[in-house]
């Protein structure tokens, strides 16, 4: 299976650079897959196409103001992109300019409230970095660092709230599960008067997500890692809801690799705290997800390759093709899709 089988064609145009005024206003395009009929309306009445008793599964992550402005100490400006917390105040990180940053080489942000030194450098280049500070390191970090929007995001966004779901509540990923932008406390709240149910997981989301795949083969790929849990409560919520006949609908990808990574051959959830490499393309079985709630992915990505499983390579293709003719925005703050 070739990666260029997931390609499609993209106007640059069509690429969202801000949010939509209200959440909830963007564009929805329903799929069916086992018909591969397309319809569309707007993610204000996603509700209108869920049933009493299907339970609708968050990732509940917060995005950290990871991307940091400051000076080494000789005055020479530096970036700094914060992606894993290793324990004992020391962060993996990408740094620019790296190649004159060095292990001993101390660095300032904020005017002093977060200093580092680089205590180590990796076979990638990353540099692995100490933090040194008065406080709480999280609550700093709000105050200093800046929300790190994917690379194909151009303009400022005034609002940082806007690359966070309304429910985020867990701090660690690099990047937005973007699929919950579009839901607002109201929809939230109707859901529980309608009988729909709520499960919570967590999937800290990294840059590998914006990764491009560099095979030819989709099955040369390796697969990057994320960390991920799922807690007792939300595994009853999942598999009582499935026991009775409700749907499983992932909102997003990322839901998707922690319910697949976490349940069993027959689709049951068991507690987990761990991290999954999980690689889905067309020939996986699903177990765990009977729809999922997305955005429009980049071509040949991994996220692609994932709904193509679901739906079907054509029929994805099909839907994309469909959304371009139909000026649908693509992407992070694009438009959503509901594939059943």
């Amino acid at each position: 299976m070739l990666v260029n089988d997931f390609d499609y064609y993209l106007p640059e145009e069509l690429i969202a650079q801000h949010p939509t005024e209200n959440r909830s206003d963007s564009r929805l395009m329903l799929l069916d897959r086992n018909t591969g009929e397309i319809s569309e309306d707007h993610f204000y009445n996603i509700l209108d196409y869920l049933r009493e008793g299907d339970c609708l599964v968050f990732n509940n992550t917060r995005v950290l103001p990871a991307r940091l402005y400051g000076v080494k100490e000789n005055g020479t400006p530096v970036e700094f992109l914060l992606l894993n917390d290793m324990g004992g105040d020391v962060w993996d990180t990408i740094v620019r300019p790296g190649r004159r940053c060095h292990v001993g080489d101390r660095f300032i942000f904020g005017d002093g409230l977060l200093r580092c030194t680089i205590v180590a450098i990796d076979e990638t280049g990353n540099r692995q970095v100490h933090f040194e500070y008065d406080g709480v390191f999280l609550e700093l970090l709000e105050q200093v660092g800046n929300v790190p929007l994917p690379p194909y995001i151009t303009e400022k966004l005034e609002d940082k709230e806007r690359y966070q779901t309304v429910y985020a509540k867990v701090p660690g990923s690099a990047a937005a599960p973007t699929a919950g932008l579009h839901f607002t406390p109201e929809i939230l709240e109707a859901m529980d008067r309608r009988g729909i149910l709520k499960a919570q997981v967590t999937l800290n989301v990294g840059l590998g997500t914006f990764r491009p795949v560099k095979a030819d083969a989709v099955e040369d790929h390796v697969m990057h890692s994320e960390r991920f849990s799922i807690g007792a409560e939300a595994c009853d919520i999942i598999n009582e809801a499935r026991a009775a006949g409700g749907r499983i609908i992932a909102v997003g990808t990322t839901d998707v690799r922690v319910l697949e990574s976490a349940s069993d051959e027959n689709g049951v959830l068991h507690p987990m705290d761990s991290t999954t490499d999980i690689f889905i393309y067309p020939g996986y079985r699903f177990k765990a997800v009977d729809g999922i709630i997305t955005n429009f992915h980049l071509p040949k990505s991994t996220l692609i390759m994932l709904i193509s499983a679901f739906a079907g390579r054509d029929n994805v293709i099909k839907a994309y093709n469909k959304a371009v003719e139909d000026r649908f925005r693509f992407f992070s703050f694009g438009d959503s899709m509901f594939i059943k």
